[in-house]
């Protein structure tokens, strides 16, 4: 009896052992999932893009001074930061990054490379914002901001100092996004319209004295014609106007004049289609980058609007390179890739695979697909 018990008590520990293993390997395998670093296109394809960072709030921008670093040492303070409550678009230049934020009421500027500088816009009159929606920027770096409740446009300094506005309400319906020339002479407004509206178009003005110059388009579902169009973007690259056309589920590209070019998109839930297309923007080397809120990623297009690949994925829970409701998207003079979150309150920032090398990113990118098992990646997390 007493060696059945042995045996019994030999058995158990044995299990127990073995259990205890198996939790390890799988509490591993766990930790390493977690800390990989998201990369696109996905294996096996060669990454062009890797996350690099993640920024919530002014702490993630602003350094601390000593002063207040040996204060919160020696009385325990938690630090305390700036965060986003409502994120909707971005903008970047020269390393100082705007974000519109719609229940702030205001542009958060955080400056990594100015010294960790952050501040403010649109908190006081004159200037003072409602709700900002599209944000563009000229070569000067003036920032353009479409406001959605005072239906105009307000335009600041790179600093932040008041300048002018344009528009207002006998101009606009729902205005929503906002493209400018590089040399700020001209403002295209993206006015969505409503479901009882006709004035589904792009509205233009001169961006100096204000004068409303033409429109582009009427809703309907023609070239040239749209159905709630979301933002816009004027190309560097080409000096071609590529317009976010929502309800059409399409890319419609005219040039500067309004004159139309070509289209791409249409509805579906495969890469190169779209289901619920929000943000554009357009990097240096002319590639067209299109927030999907639907399908929770970003979708890439050559100049010509031929598919290249994504970034991100839908993601119900708050990890790297997941969105719930991604809204804004801009790329910086590296070829750095900054993506707003709505729903998870900011903003992810991608580099270019050759920046870690120091080779500048390829100027005309492969004009080919993604490949099966990529595509059908992009399928099931949308």
């Amino acid at each position: 009896m007493g060696k059945n018990r042995q045996g019994i008590c030999i058995i158990l520990l044995a299990g127990f052992i073995l259990l205890l293993n198996a939790c390890t390997v799988t509490s591993d395998r766990v930790e390493e999932e977690e800390t990989v670093i998201p990369v696109f296109p996905l294996p096996p394809e060669k990454p062009r893009f890797i996350y690099e960072r993640v920024i919530r709030s002014s702490i993630d921008v602003v350094e601390e001074d000593s002063t207040n670093a040996f204060r919160r040492f020696a009385t325990g303070e938690h630090r305390h930061g700036e965060g986003f409550a409502k994120p909707f678009d971005i903008s970047v230049d020269k390393g100082r990054i705007f974000v519109g934020d719609t229940v702030r009421r205001t542009v958060m500027v955080m400056d990594p490379a100015g010294a960790g500088k952050y501040f403010e816009i649109g908190r006081e009159e004159p200037g003072r914002l409602f709700m900002p929606l599209g944000l563009a920027q000229d070569a000067a770096g003036n920032l353009y901001v479409c406001d959605g409740t005072a239906k105009r446009v307000t335009i600041y300094d790179r600093d932040g100092k008041y300048l002018r506005a344009l528009g207002g309400k006998d101009y606009f319906s729902r205005p929503s996004g906002i493209a400018v020339d590089s040399q700020g002479k001209r403002v295209y407004v993206v006015d969505t319209g409503g479901v009882e509206s006709k004035n589904h178009r792009v509205r233009v003005f001169d961006a100096i004295d204000g004068k409303h110059l033409f429109d582009i388009g009427t809703r309907g579902t023609g070239d040239g014609q749209f159905n709630l169009p979301r933002d816009a973007v004027l190309s560097p690259y080409n000096n071609l106007l590529y317009v976010v056309d929502g309800g059409n589920f399409r890319v419609q590209v005219f040039d500067a004049d309004g004159k139309f070019i070509r289209k791409f998109g249409d509805v579906g839930r495969r890469t190169g289609q779209f289901s619920r297309p929000k943000g554009i923007t357009v990097d240096r080397w002319g590639n067209v980058y299109v927030v999907d809120t639907a399908f929770g990623n970003v979708q890439l297009f050559t100049p010509d609007g031929k598919l290249l690949m994504y970034l991100g994925n839908r993601g119900s829970s708050d990890k790297p390179a997941r969105y719930m409701l991604p809204s804004g998207v801009d790329t910086d003079e590296d070829g750095r890739v900054y993506i707003v979150d709505q729903f998870f309150r900011k903003v992810e920032v991608f580099k270019p695979t050759e920046l870690m090398t120091g080779a500048e990113p390829a100027r005309k990118p492969e004009n080919r697909p993604l490949e099966k098992n990529t595509a059908k990646e992009d399928k099931s997390s949308s």
